[in-house]
């Protein structure tokens, strides 16, 4: 391996959070606790009723023992071996979490006052989320949420603008630790209620055959076809993004399969690398399992968790078409070829072998949609896994499979935890300090009321904040403090959460922290920068949707059938000029002018909501794609 691999090699260790590997009793344990954790889950989402203080706490309390055990403090220390300082603080974590599950009935009795107990375990509480945070997500949330703790206590020492009474010790204890409002508040309510589950779900889905279902149907669609590898991994990631809803694990998961055959067929390895990074970050909103923020905006609207799902749709169909598109164009423009047939599996063939692990997928869709709520839904599509997967040999678990897709799903949640718990800390400070409603009322003053403006302010801060924290908590954060704002100018409030979740997810291909894009250069051997950009220009679309949502809600699935379904169809003609305008290529390298021009009627399709700009949009269009009909580098007929 060369000194370049080895710098990328430690690039995606780094943006993966490589555990510890446990051996022994200790090993025993750690896998106990995730199994624990998951049996706790579906039993609770199944038969249980508890409340919301005590699930929440049961759920942050497993959590955090395992992260205590699993990763380790820094870089250097030991990967095999568990520290004492290491067991010392899960042994807090289990006192700080049970104190909350035992005692949250005399906790509710005393109408949140705090007990000088209350104030030494809250403090040790909210030390314990920072270090968690520090440990599995890294340095930049935890960071932020310090940020906002010393905020609460340096309220009367700032300027004006942003300066407040100020709150001691046993205020911010109460807050953030014995009420919902903090650590234990909406963000980690959701990680508990739904996101955990369905994480299980995608375990359990992938342990008994169903990622390498989709991955032999995609490859057995379009192997062959020109940049047949490339295709494969849009397809792949697509649907394996409806299992995983992460960015990263997507691009690790398919990517250490589908970026080397790229490569293989003649891909440079930036171009690999980015392909799939742009193809996993998609999965983040597609439906039925979205990413963690999703269900956070459920949750801050006030609608079923269905409804978000549906509005996805249009957005996540759109994004592949132009990720497609451009692959294939980039294949012609390369001159590449397919998959040999010989080499590509049968679709045929994976559907008799696999095709009944589809039936908990199609059962989950239409629960959703049906109205239940989500943890019903996940509870009984997992169920159903479990049943249908034991109808066959080849998908069929033995109960060793059983724990390993368990643990597996449990560890794959802790970074959402731990990013749900800190972004509970920040939350809780906006909410105590009314930081939120002056942030509002400041950056409505600063875009002078222009919706266009706050929309490029909200953007920037989703794409930045996105660069070092997780979609979930960089959602969050702006729910908070951007979406009154957008809401209080007249969008739509879907519009207005959509708008922050799809920045907020696309920041992971966003130079020049593009985690995704980092992950991918990794497989690859590839410069990160390089892939960044590269993904960059690939995953456009994503840069663009949020806007359509916002000033054509029709694309939310917002309005009447026949307007849905027009502008679907407008979108998806100006999405097809889009790309070839960005490539550059059509059946032929295109010249500047044609470029500029499919620009041009794109723009007038998508940007104007009067039917005449947009058909004089699609003229323009039909014009330039008639005159660059022909195979060769030239347009056949100039304008």
């Amino acid at each position: 391996m060369s000194e370049k691999d080895i710098d990328h090699s430690e690039q995606i260790n780094s943006v993966l959070n490589i555990k510890r590997k446990l051996k022994g009793p200790v090993a025993k344990i750690a896998t106990g606790i995730a199994v624990f954790g998951a049996l706790i889950q579906l039993y609770i989402a199944g038969f249980a009723s508890v409340s919301e203080l005590a699930l929440r706490s049961i759920h942050w309390t497993y959590i955090t023992v395992l992260i205590f055990l699993l990763y380790p403090a820094t870089k250097k220390s030991s990967k095999d071996k568990v520290p004492i300082y290491d067991l010392i603080l899960a042994t807090l974590a289990v006192v700080i979490g049970l104190y909350i599950f035992f005692c949250w009935k005399a906790i509710a009795e005393r109408m949140g006052f705090t007990i000088p107990r209350e104030v030494v375990l809250g403090t040790l509480a909210i030390l314990v989320v920072l270090e968690a945070c520090r440990r599995v997500v890294g340095n930049a949330l935890a960071i932020l949420a310090g940020i906002f703790l010393a905020y609460g206590f340096a309220g009367p020492y700032l300027p004006m603008a942003i300066a407040h009474r100020g709150y001691g010790l046993d205020a911010i204890v109460r807050t953030l630790y014995i009420s919902t409002d903090g650590i234990f508040g909406m963000p980690i309510a959701i990680s508990a209620s739904y996101v955990v589950l369905f994480i299980l779900f995608g375990s359990l889905l992938q342990e008994c055959g169903g990622g390498k279902f989709f991955t032999d149907i995609a490859f057995g669609l379009v192997g062959k076809s020109v940049g047949g590898p490339a295709k494969a991994a849009v397809v792949s990631s697509s649907l394996m993004g409806m299992l995983s809803g992460a960015a990263v694990a997507n691009v690790v998961t398919t990517g250490t399969f589908t970026i080397p055959l790229m490569k293989k067929s003649g891909y440079p390895s930036h171009l690999a690398g980015a392909i799939e990074a742009v193809a996993s970050t998609g999965g983040q909103f597609v439906p039925p399992v979205m990413g963690a923020a999703a269900f956070m905006i459920a949750e801050v609207v006030g609608v079923p968790y269905g409804r978000i799902a549906l509005a996805a749709i249009i957005p996540s169909v759109l994004y592949y078409i132009y990720l497609y598109l451009s692959v294939d164009l980039e294949a012609k423009k390369a001159g590449l070829k397919g998959i040999n047939k010989e080499d590509i599996p049968s679709v045929k063939a994976a559907f008799r072998e696999s095709g009944h692990l589809m039936i908990p997928l199609v059962a989950l869709v239409y629960m959703i949609i049906k109205g239940y709520s989500p943890g019903r839904s996940i509870f009984l599509s997992i169920l159903m896994i479990l049943i249908v997967s034991s109808l066959k040999k080849s998908s069929r678990m033995s109960l060793k499979d059983i724990i390993r897709a368990l643990e597996s799903g449990i560890h794959n949640a802790t970074p959402v935890a731990a990013a749900c718990a800190a972004a509970g800390i920040i939350t809780g400070m906006i909410s105590v300090t009314g930081i939120g409603l002056r942030f509002s009322s400041i950056l409505i003053s600063l875009s002078g009321n222009s919706v266009m403006m706050m929309l490029i302010l909200t953007m920037i801060a989703s794409l930045i904040l996105g660069m070092g924290l997780p979609t979930s908590a960089a959602y969050v954060i702006l729910a908070v403090i951007t979406g009154p704002a957008l809401i209080t100018l007249g969008v739509e409030p879907i519009s207005a959460h959509f708008f922050i979740f799809f920045f907020g997810c696309i920041s992971t291909i966003t130079p020049p922290v593009a985690l995704s894009a980092y992950a991918g250069a990794g497989i690859a051997g590839a410069d990160p920068m390089k892939t960044g950009f590269t993904a960059f220009r690939l995953g456009l679309v994503g840069y663009i949707v949020p806007f359509l949502g916002v000033f054509s809600p029709a694309i939310l699935l917002i309005g009447k059938p026949y307007q849905v379904a027009l502008f679907a169809i407008l979108s998806l003609i100006a999405i097809v000029a889009l790309t070839y305008a960005m490539v550059g290529y059509r059946n032929g390298k295109l010249k500047l002018i044609y470029r500029l021009l499919f620009v041009l009627g794109a723009a007038l399709v998508l940007i104007k909501t009067d039917l005449i700009i947009s058909m004089l949009g699609i003229l323009l269009i039909a014009i330039c794609f008639f005159q660059t009909r022909g195979r060769t580098d030239q347009p056949t007929v100039t304008i």
